[in-house]
């Protein structure tokens, strides 16, 4: 990733789905800018995969959370507290998608990505928004997406649980800037990842996919990684309640 500083240096803060895709390489960026990380995934082994790639020393901790349980989110902001005594910023990365039509979605299917996506950021946000209260300053970023703003048969109850996560940001911005905490989003196009694979690894529907992507490609993880620095950095200051669209143009045809 290019050099860039953010003016990061020695700040803490807690990634949700830190273990692999974008919440990996935000980490390492982190790292890489000297502030403080801690990472969180349900699966220890990818923790323990984490943290061997990341070699973060003692600026990296690690916790095992289930961000859907609210005693697992209690105990990932404990331990940051006890370790690292402050939360500068949250980024509430962690997502998961099933394909299925709103319409034929089982309930329990339902509620496991609705528990995933927005159970989880309101979660960390309920947290880490007191500690950052009782501080009088931080910022919280969440990973939205571009299927919050165009509905997809495909991306359905993703889509509904990540638009609701950009009406919470903005009530966050309300309720928090009293205190000097800025909460924001950035909503990516596709995304080379794991999590995107099946689509972007078939030749004739990336073909299809950058048809509606005026840049002409996907985003690699680099391309987001930026946008959140700058948005849990001081150059985001007067910055709430916002949107960044992360998306090659998609959302300005």
């Amino acid at each position: 990733m290019e050099n860039l500083s953010y003016g990061l240096e020695n700040k803490v803060v807690v990634v949700t789905g830190g273990s692999r895709g974008i919440g990996l390489a935000l980490a390492k960026a982190l790292l890489e800018q000297n502030a403080r990380v801690v990472i969180c995934s349900r699966k220890q082994d990818g923790l323990d995969q984490a943290v061997e790639e990341l070699q973060g020393g003692e600026r990296l901790l690690a916790v095992s959370a289930h961000i859907a349980k609210a005693e697992d989110v209690d105990n990932l902001f404990d331990k940051t507290m006890e370790t690292f005594g402050s939360v500068d910023g949250l980024v509430n990365n962690m997502g998961m998608n099933i394909i299925t039509s709103v319409v034929d979605a089982d309930p329990a299917l339902w509620q496991k990505i609705i528990d995933s996506n927005l159970n989880g950021a309101f979660l960390c946000s309920r947290r880490a928004g007191q500690i950052m209260r009782g501080q009088k300053n931080g910022k919280i970023v969440s990973v939205s997406s571009l299927a919050a703003h165009r509905s997809s048969p495909a991306m359905g109850v993703y889509g509904i649980a990540k638009a609701a996560i950009e009406m919470m940001t903005k009530v966050l911005a309300q309720e928090l800037a009293p205190f000097n905490v800025q909460a924001n989003k950035v909503a990516p196009t596709m995304v080379r990842t794991g999590f995107s694979q099946p689509f972007w690894s078939n030749a004739d529907l990336y073909a299809e996919i950058v048809k509606g992507i005026p840049l002409g490609r996907i985003a690699e993880t680099e391309d987001v990684v930026h946008p959140i620095l700058f948005l849990c950095s001081k150059a985001a200051d007067f910055i709430t309640g916002q949107t960044i669209m992360v998306d090659g143009g998609a959302s300005a045809i």
